[in-house]
């Protein structure tokens, strides 16, 4: 089970979807607030949520569609502010099944190294989620030849 807040144009939920078939099982849910129905690509493996990442209703579904999956991963890539994103993993990471991942992307903004004006993000709330939560590590691994869009945002979890 996939979980991908931010949607946006709905290539990376397709994407994700082509993979599960090469493996042959996985279902993705997306979430975001803008409709995006008219042009968005569709795939079987894959339903689209319209709402915020973080009402009650959109958590609620997604709790629905994870059930007793044997395995779920969650990418953020909503709003990127630090308050949105800390919320996001409060909500998403216990999801997580161990072993698996919540990928933060854009970590890489307020000065993480670019946009240094942006204000705090998710790098910032990377840093305020791990200091509160045990059961999770950061796997820099995943970061190819060290260099990322996500530093730091590849959070595995352990326990």
């Amino acid at each position: 089970m996939i979980i991908e807040c931010g949607t946006n144009r709905g290539g990376s939920a397709c994407f994700m979807g082509s993979l599960c078939d090469l493996i042959g099982k996985g279902r993705i849910v997306t979430i975001d607030v803008v409709d995006i129905k008219q042009g968005h690509p569709t795939h079987p493996r894959t339903t689209y949520l319209i709402g915020s990442s973080t009402s009650d209703e959109i958590v609620r579904q997604v709790r629905e569609f994870v059930g007793d999956a044997e395995t779920v991963l969650v990418v953020l890539d909503s709003d990127h502010s630090k308050s949105h994103v800390l919320r996001e993993l409060e909500i998403y990471a216990p999801m997580v099944t161990p072993g698996s991942y919540v990928i933060v992307e854009d970590s890489n903004i307020n000065g993480n190294p670019i946009d240094p004006a942006s204000g705090p993000g998710p790098m910032e709330a990377i840093d305020a989620y791990l200091a509160e939560h045990d059961g999770y590590v950061i796997d820099s691994s995943r970061e190819k030849y060290f260099v990322s869009f996500n530093p730091r945002g590849y959070i595995k979890r352990v326990k």
